[in-house]
């Protein structure tokens, strides 16, 4: 798949770019996509809710009321989940959501997202990106010339750039990642992917048999 390569002005170099069919002409495997977006989310979890049983409320555990003769069901204890301020009845407990996720298959799952954004049209070949300021009107003009402005983008530099991050930080349609940080969520979450030639370098050692 070739693409053509993009000043970041949004004008055209002249230059096309041949794609890695073994990275972005893949055929989709949905499931590893689904596997892979489950347990990103779920290592995002922090897993601190909690609620208290019966056996930690703070109350007296003195009997209310007579066992017989009210004409009311037995009550023995303010602590029980039935009255306000009770216990709870298997309530949640803080646990760890994390589980493991085979490298073949976060891999395949990558490769996946990236191959349906190929297919749909939706990736931008950047030259180059450079802001020698951290501007969020820079950015956005970036966007608007790219015709980007009013979509999600992921933005993927080679290298960290603290410019360019700060530039993008106050705008909540976009985000910017390095390409040894990028992932399948990321990836789907986006509606274009704006890749700097130089990510695909990354890209590729990464993802390249």
């Amino acid at each position: 798949m070739e693409l053509t390569v993009k000043q970041s002005s949004g004008k055209d170099t002249g230059r096309k770019i041949t794609l890695n069919d073994e990275i972005f002409g893949a055929e989709p495997n949905d499931h590893a996509i689904y596997l892979d977006v489950k347990q990103i989310l779920a290592n995002k979890r922090q897993g601190t809710h909690k609620s208290k049983q019966r056996n930690e409320i703070s109350g007296t555990t003195k009997k209310l009321k007579r066992q017989k003769g009210t004409g009311g069901a037995r009550a023995g204890s303010m602590k029980s989940p039935l009255f306000v301020g009770g216990g709870r009845v298997f309530g949640p407990e803080p646990r760890d959501y994390t589980f493991k996720l085979n490298k073949k298959v976060k891999r395949l799952a990558r490769i996946s997202a990236l191959s349906h954004k190929a297919k749909a049209n939706s990736i931008t070949i950047l030259e180059s990106l450079e802001m020698a300021t951290a501007r969020t009107k820079d950015y956005l003009n970036l966007l608007t010339g790219l015709e980007l402005q009013n979509k999600k983008t992921l933005v993927v530099l080679p290298e960290s750039n603290k410019n360019v991050y700060l530039s993008s930080r106050n705008l909540g349609g976009t985000k910017v990642i390095t390409a040894s940080d990028l992932n399948t969520y990321d990836i789907l979450n986006a509606q274009n992917l704006v890749l700097i030639e130089g990510a695909l370098t990354v890209i590729e050692k990464t993802l390249a048999k």
